[in-house]
């Protein structure tokens, strides 16, 4: 009987053994499945899908995305690299920054979380040893001193969010230091709006890109640092703890990089572009802001026009495109996540059983062994402790492990806020410098025709500035300036004035003619890119557009902006200095009527439009320049308050340089500057009474002549009743 069962015996060892060559032969089956299917699917995609790709590509309606045609898309590469690496210069401009002293403080909390969790796995196995022993007074002890561990275990990884938090707030700072001091240096502001096409919304980069890149790189940084020291020395007490049981750690460890090794390829494999993606998004709610941002700037227009149907279906459209793109990402996430938690999860958690199983099963130092008086030894309790700790710490290395993978997803993501976030500091710093790039308009044909005569003063290509600036205490000299349009479009291919001080100009022609475009060159918002121009420091200067702007403040702030109360009285001036000025511009009203000095109103809308200009010309009676560049500025004042002022503005010894259509103000003007509207223009000075004079008999002659129209209307009427010719009609038709 007893040779039978041993028979038995080993047929069924036997047949075990087989069963487990077989299952191996089909685990590496499915491996090796899983592992090509991917590859082969995308290189047979791939000739297909580049065209599909192109031709959806093409039929998406997306006008906003001008910009970054003729870019690559953010993919984690060497360039990207290359600008994490120059943006790292703004994270750390010195080697001894509060910055750093966060990000090793931060370093230390991942190292000590780390090593906490490495002596809890093991406080873990030497409980569970105990209960399985039935030691209650060691249980106890072990389960206190297991909550006592707690307390700097749950310290440590709120100070890890904390200090997380902290730099991401650290790096965002920085950025946005460094970004304001750009935008505001050299009028980049004005640059990067009206005379440079490739940030659309600077406003969207300033804000939101620069906190997502700071929250992804911080972030980052966190589900890298600790994983990959989780991996190391989670592997490292495994090993050690292995042999020193007797077991042979090589074939666990090779199964453990085979696996890894087999997700990483696959999860390559299926993982879309998300950097490209999340770019693009970005982008879209950008557009999306800036839609709304127009609406609100344009508000009442819009509502004289009841275009809000119009603005409703362009907003629905932005809103749609910016839908469609989060849907996209979105489903590209949820197989790739799927595909991501079956490997991780699943895949990983079965063959860890069998890296945990193999060496305990194996080792020497687990087996039973036999005492003295010849009872067997049972090693229940070592080899359940050795399998709890071995778990654990096999379940944070894997965590590690899928948080690094995981984070290839994060790292494609920080890929396009990298490249967003760069590329606004490099058009800041282009634009900074002088180089401007804009998008080509395409123009369309009833254009071209009507501008087919002046083809050639327009300049294609990128324009060189070549003139140059030169400050001079006195006067005004514009020699051989040309003055051309961001566009490319020359209105003036030369100018050649003198304006020297106590001249005051009077500046006129019709509309695109190139009177506010001078403004623009004189108050260095647009270069000179040809020829030389004498003017005085900006600090002499004082532009009033035709529509002021009013700023966040008090009353007090209004009249005398861009200063700041300290500057104020810096000056010397106090609030009856001030009141004078409004006494001047007839504004004084104002001040009982809103409150005082101190009120704080939305001053846009409370003040009317004349009174707004009138606030204009006080700002110029405030800073006394030299010169007053005014561009249509008491257009919605009244003719005699109008009339004193430039008086006054006279008495004060400022020079003006007027663009105005009130004949009532030329005998304030001592010299004309006028354009004709085809390149031309004429310097001269000004007959104020001849030049009255013409304008009578131009106004004359427009009334003579606009009766002419119904007169041979009526003739050709009487014409067909009587059934005659006129003897107009023969002289006509002679010539």
């Amino acid at each position: 009987m007893t040779p039978m069962l041993h028979a038995a015996a080993r047929r069924v060892q036997w047949s075990r053994a087989g069963a487990a060559k077989r299952a191996a032969c089909l685990l590496a089956a499915a491996y090796g499945l899983r592992v090509l299917y991917p590859l082969v699917r995308r290189r047979m995609r791939r000739a297909g899908g580049s065209q599909d790709a192109g031709r959806a590509e093409g039929g998406r309606e997306a006008p906003h995305r001008a910009g970054s045609r003729g870019r690559a898309s953010p993919a984690v590469n060497a360039e990207f690299f290359k600008q994490l690496l120059e943006l790292r210069k703004l994270f750390f401009p010195k080697l001894v920054s509060a910055e750093l002293g966060l990000l090793c403080l931060h370093s230390v909390a991942l190292v000590s979380r780390t090593f906490l969790s490495i002596y809890v796995a093991a406080l873990d196995g030497k409980i569970v040893k105990s209960i399985v022993e039935k030691k209650p007074r060691s249980f106890v002890f072990k389960l206190i001193k297991w909550l006592m561990i707690a307390i700097p275990a749950t310290f440590v990884n709120s100070t890890i969010r904390y200090l997380e938090c902290k730099l991401a707030l650290a790096f965002r700072t920085r950025l946005v230091d460094h970004a304001y001091e750009t935008y505001f240096a050299n009028q980049t502001y004005y640059r990067v709006i009206s005379m440079d096409g490739r940030l659309a919304n600077p406003d969207q980069s300033l804000t939101e890109d620069i906190m997502m890149f700071s929250q992804s790189v911080a972030h980052l940084y966190s589900n890298l640092t600790k994983p990959i020291l989780d991996v190391v020395l989670t592997s490292y007490t495994l090993i050690r703890t292995a042999r020193s049981r007797g077991a042979n750690p090589i074939g666990p460890t090779l199964l453990a990089g085979l696996v890894v090794y087999a997700t990483a390829r696959v999860l390559k494999a299926c993982s879309p572009k998300f950097g490209k993606l999340v770019a693009e998004e970005a982008h879209k709610k950008g557009y999306l802001r800036f839609m709304h941002s127009r609406i609100i700037a344009n508000v009442e227009e819009i509502a004289f026009y009841r275009g809000h149907k119009v603005e409703m279906k362009q907003l629905q459209k932005s809103y749609k495109a910016l839908a469609d793109q989060m849907n996209l990402i979105l489903s590209k996430r949820l197989w790739y996540i799927m595909i991501e938690q079956f490997l991780m999860k699943y895949v990983w958690s079965s063959c860890g059983m069998i890296m945990v199983a193999v060496p305990i099963i194996t080792a020497t130092g687990f087996a039973d062994g036999e005492l003295e008086d010849g009872q067997k030894q049972a090693m229940v309790s070592e080899r359940t402790e050795a399998f709890t700790t071995s778990r654990n710490l096999l379940i944070s290395g894997a965590d590690a492990i899928e948080r690094i993978m995981s984070s290839y997803k994060e790292v494609t993501e920080l890929a396009g806020y990298t490249a967003r976030v760069y590329n606004m500091f490099s058009v800041f710093d282009e634009v900074k410098r002088g180089i401007y790039k804009r998008t080509a308009v395409i123009q369309g044909s009833d254009n071209n025709s009507k501008n087919e005569d002046k083809a050639e003063l327009h300049i294609d290509g990128p324009l060189e500035i070549k003139g140059k600036v030169i400050d001079v205490d006195h006067g005004i000299i514009c020699e051989n300036v040309p003055i051309i349009t961001p566009n490319g479009d020359v209105v003036v291919s030369r100018l050649n004035f003198k304006v020297q001080e106590g001249m005051n100009l009077l500046i006129t022609g019709p509309n695109g003619c190139g009177k506010s475009s001078l403004f623009r060159i004189l108050s260095g918002l647009w270069p000179v890119y040809e020829g030389v121009l004498y003017k005085p420091p900006p600090q002499h200067m004082f532009y009033i557009p035709q529509r002021p702007y009013m700023s966040i403040g008090t009353l007090r702030d209004q009249v005398i902006y861009p200063d700041s109360v300290d500057d104020m009285h810096e000056k010397g001036y106090r609030d009856q200095d001030l009141e004078y000025i409004l006494h001047v511009v007839h504004l004084y009203h104002i001040v009982q009527r809103e409150g005082g000095w101190d009120a704080i109103m939305d001053w846009k809308d409370v003040l009317s439009g004349g009174e707004k200009q009138r606030m204009g010309m006080a700002r110029m009676f405030y800073h006394k320049p030299k010169y007053a560049l005014l561009d249509e500025c008491t257009s919605a004042v009244s003719i005699d308050v109008e009339g004193k002022i430039f008086q006054a503005a006279k008495a004060a010894g400022i020079s003006l340089l007027s663009i105005t259509h009130r004949p009532s103000l030329w005998k304030y003007h001592t010299h004309l500057l006028q354009f004709d509207g085809q390149g031309g223009w004429r310097f001269e000075q000004l007959d104020t009474a001849i030049r009255l004079s013409l304008s009578e008999e131009k106004q004359r002659l427009e009334s003579q002549l606009a009766g002419i129209p119904k007169m041979q209307q009526r003739l050709n009427e009487l014409c067909k009743i009587l059934g005659e010719d006129s003897v107009l009609k023969t002289m006509d038709k002679e010539e």
